[in-house]
């Protein structure tokens, strides 16, 4: 099986990214900080803390160095505990395990529920994770498209496909 590659242009991301920090702004929930969730992450929450004039922390999860990821979460969560309001953002809210995973450790930790959100920049429907902010959505069950996000059309066309493939479920 050869998944169907879907590479996003350049202006979409953007236009999305936009329209997520655009969401956010009109929001009367202002973050205190931007958090990018490393890997997918970064990049557009690099673009939507410039967009909304915030600060930039980071937490990584796709490396699966539990131990790494944890200790930040447990620092954030300490951020959200006093108040801080914390912003996460992801690429793509898929299966939602990642999202789910984030919210169960900070709840274990301290965090504050009411001082965190979360966007996308493509939110699946059928996830079993809801997000606050998104630029699109998808259904899974229809849509078996493997998304490539600008930053990772650098990978050759067999890498990406070998990480879509990682995953068949998503794409069955």
């Amino acid at each position: 099986m050869s998944p169907d590659l879907y590479h996003i242009p350049y202006e979409a991301f953007l236009a999305d990214v936009r329209a997520v920090a655009a969401s956010i702004a009109e929001d009367a929930w202002r973050p205190d900080f931007v958090i990018g969730i490393g890997r997918g992450g970064l990049v557009p929450a690099v673009f939507i803390s410039h967009q909304l004039d915030l600060p930039m922390l980071s937490v990584d999860h796709s490396s699966k160095v539990y131990d790494f990821a944890d200790e930040l979460l447990r620092k954030v969560a300490a951020k959200s505990a006093v108040g801080e309001r914390l912003l996460f953002v992801d690429d793509i809210n898929d299966s939602g395990g990642t999202i789910a995973y984030i919210r169960e450790q900070l709840a274990e930790t301290g965090g504050d529920s009411g001082n965190l959100r979360f966007a996308v920049v493509l939110d699946n429907v059928r996830s079993r994770a809801r997000v606050e902010y998104r630029a699109q959505t998808i259904d899974r069950e229809h849509d078996k498209r493997w998304f490539v996000f600008p930053w990772e059309a650098v990978a050759s066309d067999a890498a990406i496909a070998a990480e879509a493939l990682s995953v068949p479920e998503r794409l069955a």
